[in-house]
């Protein structure tokens, strides 16, 4: 469907503010495409059906809005893992503060290297995934990054890769507008652990597509940086192989706007796939996960686990759906999405789904919204406990369900670490 002609002026004025770049053959058809679906759809409008919890209205801006810059002694979140780190610097990648791009059985290359190739194991996966994404919901802006991402990185998997990849995205420009894509290509039988922290840009547009192959196994951490004043829209969306392995985790701390999507489906039998976030926020933040798993497979799993702690106006949101294919039996498929409100004045807009068409399933879903838990605030007050800490301890407690999520206990007790400076931060 043609988009609403009350929206192609905006989308017209965007489109005319951005330039495509060059690349092959494979990789300007790829753009081109995008490009097209994109002029078909028009950017969103808060009308639209999954976009009417959330403003669209700084993300289709031609300019981005400004975000000033945090400045923070606080060391790297992930600083206690070995890692492979490759840094970009308000969306452009920095080869100096970088590690360098190899490990064994890691191949890793910047994007507008591997566009230029003429022939790329990428050529398979960029663009085709979000294509994929875009039916039956439409993601206008992972299309529009799909056109015109200006940097990124593509990585394959070949093994079992010991040492985690971290993306680490540093903001030192107020107006900074980035819009970077990635594509991860996890080969039969191998693994890989992806990372990401920092707030990247004042307005942010992130896409990630991952291919995992028969066998293969991503798990995936990321952090979004404290700047408040930050912007941002992301979206993974990954296909699962035979056997294959998926696990996220997001961890969201402040942020004027976030918008995270994910897109999942399941293609081959007996694969696993987990997504979890924890939000808290304070004041002016408005947070949207929105999620899609698509079971297209037999005796597969997946797991949606989304907890916010909201208070002083903060809005969370989350969106999600199970859909279970006509053949795909024995779909264990489980939904909870909860927030913790700890004034009157928080929100929490919830919208989950399920839509089946397989008889021989298990799939639930739950949303549940509250306040602290006044018994057991008092039982840890009469013990002795501050009610302050008492209250942290019990929005620690709240958030660990989707913490647990991490099979790394190390990045899991970091996050935890990271929670607590935050609660303690906004305590004083």
């Amino acid at each position: 469907m043609a988009m609403a002609a009350e929206n192609s002026d905006a989308t017209a004025d965007r489109l005319a503010s951005l330039t495509m770049p060059e690349g092959s053959g494979w990789a300007s058809a790829a753009r081109g495409a995008a490009l097209e679906r994109l002029q078909m759809m028009g950017l969103p409008r808060r009308r639209d059906e999954y976009w009417r919890f959330t403003r669209p209205d700084d993300l289709n801006a031609t300019q981005a809005p400004s975000a000033a810059v945090l400045h923070s002694d606080e060391g790297s979140l992930f600083s206690d893992v070995d890692r492979l780190n490759i840094v970009f610097r308000d969306g452009v990648f920095d080869a100096a503060a970088s590690d360098d791009l190899s490990g064994e059985g890691l191949e890793i290359e910047r994007l507008e290297t591997a566009t230029a190739r003429d022939i790329h194991w990428s050529k398979d996966v960029y663009g085709v995934l979000e294509a994929r994404g875009q039916v039956p919901v439409q993601r206008p802006f992972a299309a529009l990054n799909t056109a015109f991402a200006t940097d990124g990185i593509v990585i394959r998997a070949t093994a079992r890769v010991s040492k985690p990849v971290n993306l680490t995205y540093l903001h030192e420009d107020p107006d900074s507008d980035s819009i970077l894509h990635f594509v991860v290509r996890v080969e039969a039988g191998a693994e890989l652990t992806v990372l990401e922290n920092g707030p990247a840009a004042a307005r942010f547009n992130k896409c990630m597509e991952i291919d995992v192959a028969d066998g293969g196994t991503f798990h995936h951490v990321r952090a979004q940086g404290r700047d408040h004043e930050r912007r941002a829209v992301t979206h993974l969306f990954a296909r699962l192989g035979i056997g294959s392995t998926f696990k996220s985790f997001t961890l969201t701390v402040n942020g004027v706007l976030t918008r995270n999507e994910a897109v999942i489906e399941i293609t081959g039998d007996n694969a696993v796939a987990h997504i979890a976030g924890a939000a808290v926020g304070d004041g002016n933040f408005h947070h949207d996960d929105t999620v899609f798993v698509t079971h297209d497979a037999v005796n597969c799993e997946s797991r949606q686990v989304f907890k916010k702690v909201l208070r002083n106006g903060a809005v969370g949101v989350f969106q999600g759906k199970i859909l279970v294919k006509n053949g795909a039996q024995k779909t264990d498929g489980y939904q909870i999405s909860q927030a913790l409100l700890l004034d009157e004045d928080a929100q929490f807009l919830a919208k989950p789904e399920l839509e089946i068409y397989a008889d021989d399933v298990a799939c639930s879903h739950g949303s549940t919204t509250g306040a602290i838990d006044e018994e057991a605030l008092f039982y840890l007050r009469s013990r002795g406990v501050p009610t302050d800490e008492a209250q942290d301890l019990l929005v620690l407690a709240f958030l660990a369900e989707a913490i647990d999520e991490i099979d790394s206990e190390v990045i899991a007790d970091n996050i935890l670490a990271r929670l607590e400076g935050w609660l303690v931060r906004r305590r004083g």
